[in-house]
């Protein structure tokens, strides 16, 4: 591809990361096109799982986090309408892949790609600047699929000496995110997507945190619904009104659903000890 259609041009000088002008989690350096969901996710599973192996053949701690973190609570899986991966390491894994591995390209094969993808690690210089309200550099580093322009979002844990200071949360993250260390370490082994990975100690406080209980057992979420029988978020389409809803825009009416009684919390978490759902270490 010759032409950039990274937002460069029109973006603060101080931004580091420049998102494509057609969509937030594309690299516009390397696609002029947003993939259909239906060709994204097998894009999405090899980068994560490259990224996985990669970084544990390198020996750099790292974590799910966010939205892929709740990917893996449900079935150890992609939520089907996600378009980026969310991951965490501390600030001297990062330091770490900024001194050895700034802007190296990862070749990675498997079935599905058989002539292999690239991948290239790219480390934000800025992550050195300790500062919270750097929120133009909220995005420590990339690992960019140079074939598709998707990426894995990676920001970097610190600690935060004011705040421990006074007795409040003592880690901070440059996107604003607040845990205290006990949420997030010892880290627990578990599996996403057929691969060795780690999860935060407190996963589900940190979940709920972020998203609310609600997130938790809620079944029905972008015109999707969770199918307890085969563990699998199935597209459904709702009911359309004429203009979309009375006094609106064409789209679909869409309501919420929770679980039904014997799928709580406490079932999930058996679900989840039994193999029968996403596996971690308890």
């Amino acid at each position: 591809m010759t032409r950039d259609y990274s937002g460069k041009p029109g973006d603060p000088s101080q931004k580091y990361f420049h998102e494509s002008v057609f969509h937030p989690h594309y690299d516009g350096r390397f696609t002029d096109r947003v993939l259909k969901e239906n060709e994204r996710r097998p894009h999405l599973l090899t980068m994560v799982q490259a990224y996985l192996s990669a970084m544990a053949d390198l020996g750099a701690e790292t974590w799910l986090m966010h939205g892929t973190l709740m990917g893996w609570w449900w079935n150890g899986k992609i939520l089907p309408w996600d378009s980026d991966i969310d991951v965490q390491v501390t600030v001297d894994t990062l330091s770490f892949l900024y001194n050895y591995y700034q802007l190296y390209v990862f070749h990675w094969t498997n079935p599905e790609f058989p002539e292999g993808k690239d991948y290239m690690l790219e480390v934000n210089p800025n992550y050195l600047f300790m500062d919270e309200f750097d929120y133009l550099n909220g995005i420590d580093a990339r690992w960019i699929d140079m074939h598709t322009g998707i990426f894995i979002d990676i920001t970097a844990v610190r600690v935060n000496e004011t705040a421990k200071a006074l007795g409040e949360t003592d880690l901070m993250c440059k996107d604003s995110h607040k845990y205290n260390s006990s949420d997030i370490f010892p880290l627990r082994d578990s599996f996403f997507e057929g691969v060795p990975a780690k999860i935060p100690f407190e996963y589900i406080w940190v979940l709920e945190e972020e998203y609310t209980k609600e997130s938790l057992t809620r079944t029905e979420w972008e015109r999707h619904v969770f199918n307890e029988t085969s563990l699998e978020w199935e597209p459904v389409k709702g009911p359309r009104y004429p203009s979309g809803k009375p006094g609106g825009t064409p789209g679909y009416r869409w309501s919420g659903r929770r679980k039904q009684q014997g799928t709580d919390l406490r079932d999930r978490m058996r679900r989840v000890r039994e193999g029968k759902s996403a596996a971690v270490t308890l």
